[in-house]
């Protein structure tokens, strides 16, 4: 079982790894950790509170807090886009948080919506019935960083390195293609 200690304690031990630190609005972080274990219980990994998460783990893995988006968004904002995570300048009070702008491209979020799956007790909507409910097929790629040799596979490279943070430039694709003739 998970418990809201053990995401709590996840949160503050990544924070504290990055140099980061989690919101200072007590109330605010227990529901976003609120969030992320609900996540966590219903799909199997903690995808931020803060988006629509599909399910499908190689749809989401963008989102699986914390975000690939999240050291680009704490470095040019102070928070992440959720602003579970923070930086000491947000925390002293000496920065102001402000709207961030929301960094996953829109392709990802269309197809999270067309494939989300339906709430027990939620009615649906005509919007979501008008959408196809296709799966979306996602082509894997395998990449590694340049700089530090990270190896993932995955869609797309992440924004940020998360061994060296090297930034997503610094990835290249290997092709892995087989030989069909042995």
């Amino acid at each position: 079982m998970i418990t809201l200690e053990k995401v709590r304690q996840r949160a503050e031990s990544d924070a504290k790894t990055y140099g980061y630190f989690l919101s200072p609005d007590p109330a605010f972080l227990n529901d976003l950790l609120e969030g992320l274990k609900k996540n966590e219980e219903r799909y199997g990994y903690p995808a931020c509170p803060c988006r629509v998460a599909t399910g499908k783990l190689e749809l989401d893995r963008d989102i699986i807090c914390p975000c690939d988006y999240r050291d680009p968004d704490v470095a040019e904002f102070g928070a992440c886009y959720c602003a579970l995570y923070v930086r000491k300048d947000v925390v002293e009070g000496k920065t102001q948080l402000e709207p961030i702008p929301e960094r996953r491209p829109k392709e990802k979020q269309e197809r999270a919506y067309a494939v989300a799956p339906e709430r027990p007790n939620e009615k649906p909507s005509e919007a979501k019935t008008a959408i196809p409910q296709e799966p979306a097929q996602v082509k894997k790629r395998l990449w590694y960083c340049k700089q530090c040799g990270y190896v993932v596979f995955r869609e797309d490279p992440p924004y940020i390195c998360p061994i060296c943070k090297a930034k997503r430039e610094l990835f290249a694709e290997i092709d892995i293609r087989t030989n069909a003739s042995g």
